[in-house]
């Protein structure tokens, strides 16, 4: 009788599959914050304050993140203390109690001496100027112990910035939520939650070119706005429906290629591209990022047909992405936000395909500089020349303009009658 044959490795592999599967966590949920805070009746003023907001649904569809809880004896007397405040304002408000990272407590242990710039939820609504949606955790040594806090506070600099203590650790789901406590609100910078509203503090006109000097790094860009003319157009154009302005940095422009000669354009058809980077209505980023319909007109289009010179607008990878349909381009961050004027810096140049698609290089190329002067083509053949145009070679244009010199006549002729005496000594042997 034949040894029976061992067990085929496939079901055990696939056993071993299933089990090592079971095992791996399930991906994260997005978070029910009031869910996690019912628990603990000392936080339930700033529960309420979430679920009366939209911060509560904005979290159903997040996780990895940190909840600087404030309890009820370090909050206002009563909540009707925010009753002044818009329900703007407060939403945002509560948006910087959110930090995009997950934190334990031994991740606080670890900070740096320098501390540590964590970004919020407020950052991603594109309303906070420059980083100020983000918070600083700072480690300081408690005096006269050895023992730290962790002070989390406004980066602005102003004298004053807001600023809250960590009491300690509420709860968590890791890697999903960790909820830290705090003691007392942080409210983000130029906000007072006791004012009337932020519709009652009027918007000063915006000189976009200053703010990109000021912000550095957008030399180039500044620059050509101001001397195109666009930069007063744009002004303009706040007292409407607002202004989005997305700004190459300086890096941007030094990576262009060399083929696409944007600054050798004309005048006129540099301004075009200045203003195929803005739009024509006011998108803090929060917008932009649910944005419903993603081909926008540009400020180019309203001197153009309708549906050119527009922008392909999506959120990708948890960034902005915009295509011209000649290059993809992402914002890489908030330069400024302030109702009616949004400006972001972008990775890329935005070219539009109208000038620099593979149909249009040589007219943009031959707007770019006067042409130059006819001469006769060099067929000399030297080291890096090429003719204007290429030919066929003579013999297949039948024509008889072109002769071959004697010499050569003479050779192929005596190599036509020795073919022909071979020819005729074989014939016989046929």
């Amino acid at each position: 009788m034949g040894r029976a044959s061992p067990p085929a490795p496939c079901p055990r592999l696939a056993l071993g599959v299933l089990v090592l599967l079971a095992a791996l966590p399930s991906p994260a949920a997005g978070v029910n914050v009031t869910a996690v805070l019912a628990a603990f009746p000392n936080f339930s003023d700033f529960t309420r304050l979430l679920a009366s907001s939209p911060v509560a649904a904005e979290l159903a569809g997040r996780s990895s993140l940190t909840l600087l809880a404030v309890p009820n004896a370090n909050l206002p007397r009563s909540p009707s203390a925010f009753a002044a405040a818009s329900g703007a304002d407060l939403a945002d408000v509560l948006r910087y109690h959110v930090l995009l990272e997950y934190l334990s407590p031994s991740d606080l242990a670890r900070l740096p001496a320098s501390g540590k710039l964590v970004t919020t939820l407020f950052q991603t609504t594109g309303r906070a100027p420059s980083d100020f949606g983000a918070v600083n955790l700072t480690a300081v040594a408690a005096a006269g112990t050895n023992s730290t806090t962790v002070v989390v506070r406004s980066p602005a600099p102003s004298p004053s910035p807001s600023n809250a203590t960590v009491l300690g650790a509420v709860t968590s789901e890791p890697y999903n939520i960790s909820v830290l406590a705090v003691g007392g609100l942080i409210v983000p910078s130029g906000f007072d939650i006791a004012a009337s509203g932020s519709e009652t503090r009027p918007s000063p006109a915006v000189n976009i070119t200053r703010v990109l000097f000021d912000a550095r790094g957008f030399n180039v860009a500044a620059s050509m706005l101001e001397a195109s003319g666009v930069a007063d157009d744009l002004e303009a154009d706040e007292r409407g429906a607002g202004v989005t302005v997305f700004v190459p940095t300086d890096d941007a422009f030094a990576d262009l290629p060399a083929t696409d000669r944007l600054q050798s354009l004309p005048a006129d058809r540099k301004a075009v591209v200045l203003r195929f980077h803005v739009l024509h209505s006011y998108y803090p980023l929060g917008s932009l990022q649910s944005i419903v319909n993603p081909v926008q007109p540009t400020l180019a289009t309203e001197s153009a047909e309708a549906g050119r010179f527009t922008l392909n607008i999506t959120r990708f990878n948890g960034s902005v992405a915009i295509d011209t349909g000649v290059v993809q381009a992402t914002i890489t961050r908030t330069v400024f936000d302030q109702n009616p004027v949004a400006v972001f810096a972008v990775s890329k140049v935005l070219l539009p395909k109208e000038m620099f698609g593979r149909a249009n290089t040589d007219t943009a190329a031959g707007a770019a500089a006067a042409p130059p002067a006819t001469k006769a083509p060099d067929v000399s053949g030297g080291v890096g020349t090429r003719p204007a145009k290429l030919f066929s070679p003579p013999a297949l244009h039948g024509g008889t303009d072109i002769k071959p010199s004697s010499a050569s006549a003479r050779d192929a002729n005596w190599r036509c009658i020795g073919l022909l005496y071979l020819s005729l000594l074989l014939l016989p042997l046929v």
